[in-house]
């Protein structure tokens, strides 16, 4: 029967190495479990129904990737954009966690549909790479500033708007110490470095008193503080569509970059370099991103880690099954997630955001039509700690550029229609 259903013998797979290749993506995505619902209480969400919704949301997402793309692709709420959601949107512009909720319904709404009318492709194809590369690495910026403040490295100060802190507390040296682990570990090709690094630090905080013994296992968290909360209707407030606009072309980039990523890394692609089964692949994580929300957990997404299933030999969407029963077997490890000290996730959110500005290297320096467009995205994002005004005055500053330098017929429209609703979000919200 899973050999019917998933195309096993004609992959060259069969059932033990699919359920390798799901339980080594599994590890390497895991600590997602301890990072997400220490972010999303930040934004004053309950940690225990953040938890469930962690796993219950990363569950969904990945097994309908394996049983309506048939791809060994896992999915859980994405790291990045879940600082967005945090320190962007509820800390940065006020807005309460239930409206910020619903911003991620709406944009998976939007995904589905564009998704369904093969619109998200097209889209996707038109922005230019110079903002998607900046976009990348301005939130890799952000999550960097984030980590620092959270580890105690960097703090706020009313002369120079931030300073360094207490670097010799044990918090700070522990999320040094930690961070170094994990770059060390990943370097030495070590699977779960990320959550090496975090249970390790979590080890050494507890055996040093700093964090209370709070136990392992136990029954699964009640998910009613955050399940349905979603303030769709606020949501649709006009001074907040230029977030889920924001949240829309972040995931967007981000859930789309990394699919066609991962299926280039798998061999996936076709002769003509096009994915079989794209539309189904992009309707499993537009369906995850909606579900999620009403769960209660910022937007979902395809993980790279994906790649080192792959690598162990996953082709099919049997994978993907076996890392969804992997993180609802985790509902019963919310002790453990609750014990997680912020300078235990701090490490991880800057391993993370050093992947993620990576992409500089990418963009076109010789064209300043490129490059400082990029430049004001990345920069925008993190002094002025919004992700959406980031985006914002990218967008805007290429499109302008473009016109003024004399370049206007290489402008798609999708970009043309975002930067005009960026500007009118200025000028008349």
């Amino acid at each position: 029967m899973l050999d019917q259903f998933f195309s096993l013998t004609a992959n060259r797979t069969n059932v033990r190495t699919e359920c390798l290749a799901g339980f080594t993506t599994f590890l390497t995505m895991s600590a997602i479990l301890f990072v997400n619902p220490d972010i999303l209480k930040a934004a004053g969400m309950d940690h225990g129904a953040a938890f469930v919704a962690t796993c219950l949301a990363a569950a969904i997402g990945s097994l309908l990737m394996g049983l309506v793309a048939n791809y060994p692709i896992g999915q859980a709420p994405g790291m990045g954009i879940n600082a967005f959601f945090t320190f962007g949107l509820v800390k940065g512009m006020g807005l309460s966690w239930e409206v910020a909720l619903g911003a991620v319904f709406l944009s998976g709404v939007l995904f589905v549909l564009f998704s369904l009318f093969k619109v998200r492709e097209w889209f996707v194809n038109a922005i230019p790479t110079g903002l998607k590369l900046s976009i990348s690495a301005g939130v890799g910026l952000f999550v960097a500033l984030v980590a620092l403040h959270q580890a105690g490295i960097v703090t706020a100060n009313t002369d120079t708007l931030v300073s360094i802190g207490n670097i010799k507390s044990p918090q700070a040296l522990l999320a040094m110490a930690g961070f170094l682990l994990m770059v060390v570990l990943d370097k030495r090709g070590v699977r779960g470095a990320i959550l090496i690094g975090i249970l390790t630090v979590t080890g050494v905080s507890i055996a040093m008193s700093i964090t209370p013994y709070g136990g392992i296992a136990s029954s699964p968290p009640s998910l009613a503080p955050t399940f349905l909360h979603a303030d769709i209707k606020g949501a649709l407030n006009g001074a907040v569509l230029g977030v889920v606009l924001s949240f829309f072309l972040m995931s967007l980039f981000e859930t789309s970059g990394t699919l066609i990523a991962i299926a280039s890394r798998g061999g996936f692609l076709d002769a003509s370099g096009k994915l079989p089964r794209l539309k189904r692949a992009l309707l499993a994580d537009s369906l995850a991103i909606s579900a999620g929300a009403l769960l209660g957990t910022s937007s979902t997404t395809s993980y790279i880690e994906s790649t080192s299933g792959i690598a162990a030999g996953g082709r099919t969407g049997l994978t993907a099954v076996v890392i969804a029963l992997l993180f609802l077997g985790s509902l019963f490890f919310a002790p453990l997630a609750a014990m997680i000290p912020p300078h235990a996730t701090a490490p991880a959110l800057l391993f993370v955001a050093i992947l993620m500005l990576r992409s500089l290297a990418d963009l076109d320096w010789q064209d300043l039509t490129e490059s400082a467009p990029a430049v004001v995205c990345v920069t925008v994002m993190a002094f002025t700690f919004s992700i959406s005004d980031g985006i914002a005055f990218g967008t805007i500053a290429y499109v302008l550029l473009k016109v003024l330098c004399g370049q206007h017929r290489s402008l798609e429209a999708p970009i043309v229609v975002v930067a005009a609703l960026f500007m009118g979000r200025y000028l008349f919200l």
